[in-house]
């Protein structure tokens, strides 16, 4: 009775995007020097990374979060919708909550840091392709922190905000009557630094205040904070 190995698994197909021409080029140095491994592109920016994803279909893509032009989190939503099948693994110097839940939400399904070596990144990205997501510990130590952080609390239900602001305003607008930095505030809410300039836009707009004391004048008159 005769038997037949199994034919070894092809290697995993990645796409890799830096735009430090340095990291890229060792990443792939590194990786294509694995056996279970395929580079089949390499890009400097997102929108690079998502042709070579069109074009090589990979099964996976390792990506760095901060990037000229489109930028990881970008990418990665665009990944998800348009390339659904690739998983989006992360890796970057950043290890902040705003860089790591960013990410998360829009669709990445694993977050290192670049000080993970090549047997992390490898396990990461096969991981991921079959559909788990790998945290190294640092990132866990940022997830953790971020689950367990005191919320600042919503406004209280059924009291009518003035001027059309909305609960999230009240919060943020509150929040800036404290003294709070934008940075403070978007780590406090886990929300970028983009969408909390946003809101403080409409708030400014909402209540007719031209900079932030008058914002904090207003919240003053109002009660809020």
């Amino acid at each position: 009775m005769s038997t037949t190995d199994p034919a070894p698994a092809a290697p995993l197909r990645v796409v890799v995007a830096d735009d430090q021409a340095s990291v890229r080029q060792g990443l792939v140095l590194l990786l294509d020097g694995l056996p279970d491994i395929c580079v089949v592109g390499a890009a400097a920016d997102g929108e690079q990374a998502l042709e070579l994803v069109a074009e090589h279909q990979p099964e996976a893509i390792l990506l760095d979060l901060h990037m000229p032009g489109l930028d990881g989190i970008g990418a990665t939503r665009r990944l998800v919708a348009e390339h659904p099948g690739v998983a989006v693994v992360v890796l970057t110097t950043y290890s902040d909550d705003s860089s790591v839940l960013d990410a998360l939400r829009a669709g990445a399904r694993s977050y290192l840091t670049k000080d993970a070596d090549r047997a992390d990144i490898a396990r990461a990205l096969h991981a991921a392709a079959g559909g788990l997501a790998v945290f190294d510990a640092r990132v866990q130590a940022t997830l953790l922190a971020a689950a367990t952080a005191p919320r600042t609390p919503e406004p209280a239900a059924g009291v009518p905000a003035p001027d059309e602001l909305t609960p999230r305003e009240v919060e943020i607008l509150g929040m800036i009557a404290r003294g709070l930095t934008n940075p403070e505030i978007a780590a406090a809410l886990y929300l970028s630094n983009h969408t909390i300039k946003t809101h403080i836009s409409r708030i400014f707009a909402k209540t007719g205040s031209r900079d932030r004391a008058a914002a904090i004048g207003y919240a003053n008159r109002h009660n809020i904070g």
